[in-house]
């Protein structure tokens, strides 16, 4: 049998093990929501941080209480905290179940609600289930029921109870310790935020400093460039058809180009008429038909050989001595 639940109201619990569903539809600009528990001792606080279950420790040091994380179901979407109440330490008296925004209101949650159910009954139907439903649509966290002892059994009430400084400040109050520096950063974060932005724009130079643009100086769109202007194509020469020879001037006929002198070629004789490296040139020397050069000197005289046969003719008597 399920218990359809009202604020204030309670149940006992015959199960030793029970499953607390988180329960929401989910939709356009509806916030997520987030599951914890916190374990309190005799003095309705936590022992210490470690009696925080949350998504940052998910599970408790004694193993008995953890968070089984999100799942989507045919209904919405859930987030789910196990309890093994038989486990339990004897010095924890409560377990308040808790559900948070993350800094959004709950006015924009739609159809929340919390299911009790006996972890070891597969598929079985909810003990218990509570519609929550903030105050004031202002509330940032929930208290959303506990489970308490009552003699050697535990039982279930439905609270709400809702809180508007978010899971932070719900923890606080019952003993979790908050780290200072970052809670100091937020009211510096939040006068950061209200500044209008046409105020950050500007910004003072000290003197003899140059001024820094504006924001919105240094977003104006640069003026266009001028279009590059167009290239003007012009006409081409006409081809000249091949072996046409080249026509003079205006008339004139073509100068003949002057014949490149020959270079004397080491050590044969230098053209005649020309120097050779600066010294006026030597006289002509003929030669005979035929005979060799000697490097640019003239070739030495030869003597013909006798010929052995050659004999004088006979003395006439004009040479006969008297």
């Amino acid at each position: 049998m399920t218990h359809a639940m009202l604020k204030g109201s309670n149940v006992p619990l015959e199960a030793t093990t029970v499953r607390a569903v988180l329960r929401w539809s989910p939709g356009q600009g509806v916030p997520d929501v987030d599951a914890s528990a916190l374990l309190l001792g005799p003095d309705d606080r936590v022992r210490s941080d470690e009696d925080f279950v949350f998504y940052n420790q998910p599970r408790h040091p004694s193993g008995k209480v953890w968070r089984l994380g999100k799942k989507r179901v045919a209904e919405g979407l859930t987030d789910t905290i196990q309890t093994d109440l038989a486990g339990v330490e004897p010095a924890v008296g409560r377990i308040l179940l808790v559900a948070s925004a993350d800094g959004v209101t709950f006015d924009g949650v739609r159809a929340l609600r919390i299911l009790l159910y006996d972890a070891q009954a597969a598929d079985g139907d909810a003990l218990a289930y509570f519609d929550v439903k903030p105050e004031t649509g202002q509330e940032t966290a929930l208290i959303c029921g506990e489970l308490y002892r009552r003699g050697d059994g535990w039982k279930f009430r439905a609270l709400g109870e809702g809180y508007s400084n978010g899971l932070k400040g719900l923890a606080t109050d019952f003993g979790i310790s908050v780290d200072e520096s970052e809670a100091a950063q937020e009211p510096d974060a939040a006068v950061t935020q209200q500044v209008p932005a046409t105020a950050q724009t500007h910004v003072q130079a000290p003197d003899g400093a140059p001024e820094r643009p504006s924001s919105e100086a240094l977003t104006q769109p640069h003026a266009p460039a001028a279009p590059a202007a167009p290239e003007v194509s012009r006409p081409l020469p006409p081809e000249q058809p091949a072996g046409v020879p080249a026509q003079p001037a205006y008339g004139y006929p073509p100068q003949q180009p002057a014949a490149a002198a020959a270079q004397p070629a080491y050590g044969y004789p230098h053209p005649a008429g020309q120097s050779a490296y600066g010294y006026p040139p030597a006289p002509a020397t003929a030669a005979p038909a035929g005979a060799p050069s000697g490097y640019g000197f003239p070739p030495p005289a030869t003597t013909a050989a006798p010929d052995p046969d050659f004999r004088l003719p006979p003395q006439g008597p004009q040479f006969i001595g008297r």
